[in-house]
């Protein structure tokens, strides 16, 4: 409230980007591109910071070994209330799970909306990961304890390679898989973020 927003519609359509595109990684390039603005990239990052102080949707970094490659990144788009990504959708509830992309990542989104209010608390700090072909949805902190998230909306089969490359690289305390073969979404969401990040002591290895 007590900052001046210079281009109020710039802000607007970039709000409603990050609904539609919730659960993916984009840079801020591409969303110039999209939101054909004569703005620039830290416009973006500074308005998507106070979308993000206003509960509405945030912008991941990605997870590295350094804080200045974390702020280079690209961000992964999230939203803080999947209510926001669903009514933009024009989709019922049917509808919705029969588009098993859109499914996917609304099932990530609602997720990633769990702990991302628990980071907006300071109970963690949120991250997402990526290598090459390799990546983690979520990959969270919290005080020595490093939790690596992988979000599955239906059965999943094999190794889960984003999770064994990550560990290679960072060995996180605990693994957990969320959906598929895993933890189920619903039990998730029903705990507090807290419940899944803050004892090392317990790990839970991905099915």
């Amino acid at each position: 409230m007590m900052t001046r927003i210079h281009k109020p519609a710039l802000m607007r359509r970039l709000f409603e980007l990050a609904c539609r595109y919730s659960g993916q990684e984009l840079s801020y390039t591409k969303m110039l591109g999209q939101l054909q603005d004569a703005g620039n990239t830290v416009t973006l990052a500074h308005y998507l910071d106070l979308l993000g102080g206003a509960g509405m949707v945030r912008g991941l970094p990605k997870y590295a070994g350094d804080v200045a490659r974390r702020r280079a990144s690209s961000p992964k788009l999230q939203v803080l209330n999947t209510a926001l990504m669903t009514a933009q959708s024009g989709l019922t509830l049917d509808e919705a799970k029969r588009d098993r992309e859109f499914w996917g990542r609304l099932v990530e989104s609602a997720v990633g909306a769990h702990l991302a209010n628990a980071a907006l608390s300071g109970s963690c700090e949120l991250h997402y990961w990526r290598d090459g072909n390799h990546e983690v949805a979520f990959v969270v902190t919290a005080g020595r304890s490093l939790t690596a998230i992988e979000v599955k909306s239906g059965r999943s089969r094999g190794v889960h390679a984003g999770i064994a490359e990550f560990t290679k690289a960072f060995a996180p305390t605990r693994s957990l898989l969320v959906g598929g073969d895993g933890i189920a979404v619903a039990e998730f969401l029903a705990e507090p973020a807290e419940h899944w990040i803050a004892t090392p002591a317990a790990s839970h290895s991905p099915a």
